[in-house]
């Protein structure tokens, strides 16, 4: 094990982290601003498209819970829900796990919106090079899953 390998000490990890911040942030900006521009095609804005995007990759779920996947105050989902609703792409069914919060589903026009979705940012995606292992995409999920971890315990309700 080389000093590249080895943990880094907790100053000098804070300092390389500020930097993964310094890209993530330009990086957030501007993949939405190209789902912005997407919105010309789809007709989704970011957030309904992230309510979309969180039903179709995790099937039903309650306005509370999507709220909480993405760290994201409950009446902010609740607005892109109603919107994503009033569109015919998500509706309500009763929730037998709670009566009082009903889980949201795709509809089947809301699961063809955000494969379209999905099939756009993925050819965008494809033009990335570097040529990018395996290794390298597991390590950068290993520290922005890391950096997440830190802002868990951050309440956005």
């Amino acid at each position: 094990m080389n000093a590249a390998d080895d943990p880094l000490t907790p100053d000098a990890l804070a300092h390389r982290l500020s930097e993964v911040f310094d890209v993530v942030g330009p990086l957030y900006r501007r993949v939405q601003r190209a789902v912005e521009q997407g919105e010309a095609v789809e007709g989704l804005s970011v957030g309904v498209r992230a309510v979309l995007d969180l039903l179709h990759r995790n099937g039903p779920m309650t306005v509370p819970q999507m709220g909480r996947a993405q760290s994201l105050s409950r009446q902010f989902v609740q607005r892109m829900v109603n919107d994503a609703a009033a569109r015919g792409l998500v509706e309500s069914i009763p929730n037998p796990a709670h009566q009082r919060s009903s889980l949201i589903r795709l509809t089947a026009d809301g699961s063809a919106a955000i494969t379209a979705v999905l099939t756009r940012e993925r050819a965008l995606l494809r033009q990335v090079g570097g040529d990018l292992t395996e290794a390298d995409l597991t390590a950068c999920l290993r520290v922005l899953g890391e950096m997440l971890a830190v802002f868990d315990d951050v309440d956005v309700n």
